[in-house]
């Protein structure tokens, strides 16, 4: 197949989620590409978070307080710098999505509606409609993208791998536009490419999305950070759809339970805090009563009649599957629902390569640590894409940018695993690599990469779960939403995980990882 050389003197942002089109919002005046795999807001996990996005906006609450609890629930590993910075953002960015015209539900007086959410100490998270925050956030910022003259947006377009010059340098990526094969050129490029969701046989995600972003980093030499860390969501709807329908976790902050067939509050058992314990460990309580018997979140007493009006996306799903919500507990199990892991990266978004960003679920800031603070995805898809933004244009030429296009080391052609291969990696992703792992599980898992890697070398997919199995693998202990059953115990002190592509193919017996910040180029 031919293909076509397209040279954009200006940022190239691949991904059009909250994260992406946060950064192309702000590199004005500079003309910026953003590519989006299908039409623009749609299919993306920005949209369908549920929750809300977590700030500190009540007179009673503070940046600092909202970092402690972020640093607390990311259970040893969370980069301070990180969190503080976040925080630090999260009222003024909250602030900016209203005034751009995100309906977030305002009482009387016009301060914010907050919701408490687990591991929160207080009630923090800034919602929309109930549950329909990250869909009315995300329309507001696509109204503001398609009426900002410097952004060009091609929908359709699918980024395959990432192209550098002779010197290591990043300039561009090999793009699937519309079904054409175009080598789009950049001065810097910024991958928002989103989470790994769609690896999972049971997810919240868009099934699309499969850490694609990470693959193509890692096999263009960049530094991976603990892509072992994958965040299930406790309480996905079990209805055996694909994806499936998430029940937000604003409604365990409005006093929903969780039960299992008996109709005991399971949740106590493992945790004082219940239904409001941190996600891991909610996750493995939901995961392990689904195992034995069924696990169910009952909104009767809490919520009851109001439930339409106040939670619309989950009534709903609920009613599509002929589950009344207002007089039924809902069936729910664990769904992989956040990657914490990614492209190692600072919080101006700089990565181990130059002329390469990363900025919101592909990458990983060490913000989240091992374990997500709920409502804090959103936040950092719009804060750090500001940040990120306005770093990414600094230095950038008037005058053109002309790369050696001869010289251009350029990405090989990634295979598409077939319909039922894929489920097969997903299905042994979801039970070997999900919410409970051990070393057996893993090898295995591992084997059958290996085995499709035969018939796929370099399918992106492939990469991505082979970082994700062999950290897991490496990982002794059990930290966050990485448990291992054959290694309980946490550490004493903890310590991310760095790793190349070219150690995840060679590696045997303990990771040799870097656990400094050396290891980035920042």
């Amino acid at each position: 197949m031919a293909i076509d050389t397209y040279i954009h003197n200006g940022p190239l942002v691949i991904g059009a989620g909250l994260a992406g089109l946060s950064v192309a919002l702000n590199t004005a005046p500079h003309k910026t590409l953003v590519l989006a795999p299908v039409a623009l807001g749609v299919a993306c996990s920005s949209a369908w978070a549920q929750g809300g996005i977590a700030a500190a906006l009540s007179p009673e609450d503070l940046p600092k307080d909202h970092a402690e609890d972020t640093i607390h629930a990311g259970a040893g590993i969370v980069d301070e710098l990180a969190a503080k910075t976040l925080t630090d953002m999260g009222p003024e960015t909250v602030r900016k999505l209203n005034a751009m015209g995100a309906p977030f539900d305002h009482k009387p007086d016009g301060s914010f509606v907050l919701n408490r959410e687990a591991a929160h100490g207080l009630a923090r998270v800034a919602r929309v409609g109930g549950d329909l925050a990250g869909k009315a956030i995300l329309e507001a910022v696509v109204h503001q993208t398609l009426n900002s003259p410097h952004i060009d947006v091609w929908e359709r377009a699918t980024a395959l791998g990432l192209i550098k010059s002779a010197d290591e340098t990043v300039i561009g990526a090999l793009v699937d536009h519309a079904g054409k094969l175009i080598e789009v050129y950049a001065p810097v490029v910024i991958m928002a490419s989103g989470g790994s969701g769609g690896l999972f046989a049971v997810t919240t995600n868009p099934a699309n999305l499969r850490g694609e972003g990470m693959a193509m980093a890692a096999l263009a030499g960049a530094v991976i950070a603990d892509p072992e860390f994958v965040q299930f969501h406790p309480t996905a709807l079990k209805f055996g759809l694909d994806p499936a329908p998430l029940a937000t976790e604003a409604l365990r902050g409005e006093g929903a339970t969780l039960i299992d067939q008996n109709g005991h509050r399971f949740v106590f058992d493992d945790h004082p805090e219940g239904e409001l314990a941190p996600r891991d460990i909610v996750a493995r309580a939901v995961h392990k009563a689904d195992l034995n018997g069924g696990a169910f979140l009952d909104a009767r007493a809490a919520i009851g009649d109001h439930f339409p009006a106040e939670f619309p996306t989950v009534f709903a799903s609920c009613m599509a599957q002929g589950v009344d919500p207002r007089t039924t507990p809902m069936p729910v199990a664990p769904a992989a629902h956040y990657h914490m892991g990614g492209i190692g990266s600072d919080i101006f978004g700089h990565t181990s390569l130059k002329g390469l960003y990363a900025v919101g679920e592909c990458a990983s800031t060490g913000v989240h640590g091992a374990n997500r603070l709920a409502s804090n995805s959103l936040l950092e898809a719009a804060a750090f894409g500001e940040r990120i933004g306005l770093d990414a244009i600094q230095g950038l030429r008037a005058d053109g940018f002309a790369p050696d296009i001869a010289k251009a080391v350029r990405p090989a052609m990634p295979p598409h695993l077939s319909e039922p291969d894929l489920k097969t990696l997903r299905d042994a992703m979801t039970r070997y690599a999900g919410v409970v792992r051990d070393e057996a599980g893993l090898r295995t898992l591992l084997s059958l990469i290996d085995s499709l890697d035969q018939r796929y070398p370099g399918a992106l997919a492939l990469v991505n779960a082979r970082l994700i199995a062999t950290c897991a693998l490496h990982r002794r202990e059990s930290r966050g939403s990485h448990y291992r059953s054959d290694y309980p115990l946490t550490e004493a002190t903890g310590a991310r995980t760095y790793i190349t592509w070219a150690q995840a193919l060679t590696t045997a017996g303990e990771m040799t990882a870097c656990t400094s910040q050396d290891c980035l180029t920042s």
